[in-house]
């Protein structure tokens, strides 16, 4: 038996979650991860498209038995009656609703949160859209990859002599998956601490990458600068960058901070430059970018990786190899903070999935299951609101389930 101490932090919390893919998704794994009781509903015979995304492991992606970890899985055809009726009735007892549809969709459906808040009055629904809601694009179909032009990343991503690149993985989605947990946990408690009812938190995936932005606007705003591309450093913070070895490799160096930046000429043996006054402060040394990139590249090209990196943790100078998934999953660091798990799948064959994070002290995430067969829950979760043995062999027999 699981102790007080122990006990997940979100144990007893109800989601619901009508979304796909991965934005929506992705914010019911974290609950899920923390010990939501997260139902999944997914259209019968196909499921969440997720499951068929990038390599797959006898017919399955290896990444839905990350993403639907922790869920039950449940079909309902949502674009019928019956299965609108099963979304109405699992709402009528959750916390949280999670979906990632166009706006309107749910509306159609007899879905939306008006309808299911009347009959569940705290109810909190996440949604998730590429453009939010309300305003004149809210209609418009946005993935991830339009919100992360439209908030401002990819113009700042890559050199400037190349068309802007994107990041290899999807983090417009995953950014919006992260605001909608915070906003909904901080629905959650506005509910339960200050007597409030439920409520919508409609987040924008162009809004959650904006939000990332920095100082982009009030730059703008106040100098007219647009902040461009540079390739690996960062605009007017100086020294960071990633710099070349004479092995072939690369090393990522961050010696910004002023105390850190003399060391790292130090190390280098470039006293000349960690010693002059015009370089003691970020202002000055933005000024002289290229001398400063200069001789840390200079540096790096004449050693080897394992020499640059035995230096500069000898000096103390934040720095870093640039890992893949081989580098990943064999590092002591990732190891000892038990962030690489190693899990069955159904058929026997080990896999090695992602830990939780964060990391808390008390009452830690865990990992009870990977991502579930296609309906694997369907009957135990109708039964458990009211649904009796017939009226799921009718559904099922009808293709609703």
């Amino acid at each position: 038996m699981t102790s007080a101490a122990t006990t997940p932090p979100l144990a007893g919390l109800k989601v619901l979650e009508l979304g796909q893919l991965i934005a929506g998704p992705f914010a019911a794994k974290i609950f899920a991860e923390f010990g939501a009781d997260v139902v999944k509903i997914e259209p019968p015979v196909t499921g969440d498209p997720l499951r068929q995304w990038r390599l797959l492991h006898e017919g399955t992606s290896l990444w839905w038995y990350v993403q639907a970890r922790n869920k039950k899985s449940v079909t309902a055809d949502l674009r019928s009656a019956d299965g609108q009726e099963i979304a109405r009735r699992l709402a009528r007892d959750a916390d949280i609703v999670i979906e990632n549809f166009r706006p309107g969709t749910l509306e159609k459906w007899g879905l939306s949160y008006e309808a299911l808040a009347a009959a569940n009055p705290g109810l909190i629904m996440v949604r998730l859209s590429g453009f939010g809601q309300t305003g004149p694009y809210r209609d418009r179909p946005g993935f991830g990859a339009v919100g992360e032009s439209m908030g401002g990343m990819r113009h700042v991503t890559g050199f400037p002599d190349r068309p802007p690149v994107r990041m290899n993985i999807s983090i417009g989605d995953a950014l919006a998956a992260l605001h909608g947990v915070i906003g909904a946990l901080m629905a959650l408690h506005h509910r339960e601490t200050r007597g409030g009812k439920g409520q919508v938190v409609d987040v924008a995936l162009y809004e959650a990458v904006f939000n990332m932005m920095e100082s982009l606007v009030p730059d703008y705003d106040l100098f007219g600068e647009i902040r461009g591309r540079i390739g690996t450093g960062l605009t007017n913070i100086v020294p960071s960058n990633t710099y070349a070895t004479r092995d072939g490799m690369s090393v990522v160096i961050a010696g910004n901070a002023d105390s850190i930046y003399k060391r790292l000429m130090h190390a280098i043996g470039r006293d000349d430059l960690g010693q002059d006054p015009s370089l003691a402060d970020n202002v000055g040394r933005v000024k002289r970018t290229s001398d400063i990139d200069g001789a840390i590249g200079d540096w790096a090209r004449a050693h080897d990786l394992e020499h640059i990196l035995a230096a500069l943790a000898a000096a103390d100078v934040p720095h870093g190899k640039i890992y893949t998934a081989a580098d990943i999953v064999g590092d002591p660091q990732y190891l000892a903070r038990d962030m690489i798990r190693q899990v069955m799948l159904p058929d026997g064959t080990p896999l090695k999935l992602p830990g939780i994070v964060p990391r808390l002290s008390a009452t830690p995430g865990e990992m009870n299951w990977v991502g579930p067969p296609l309906g694997a829950h369907t009957d135990e979760v109708l039964r458990g609101v009211g649904y009796s043995g017939e009226e799921i062999a009718r559904l099922r027999a009808a293709g609703t389930i």
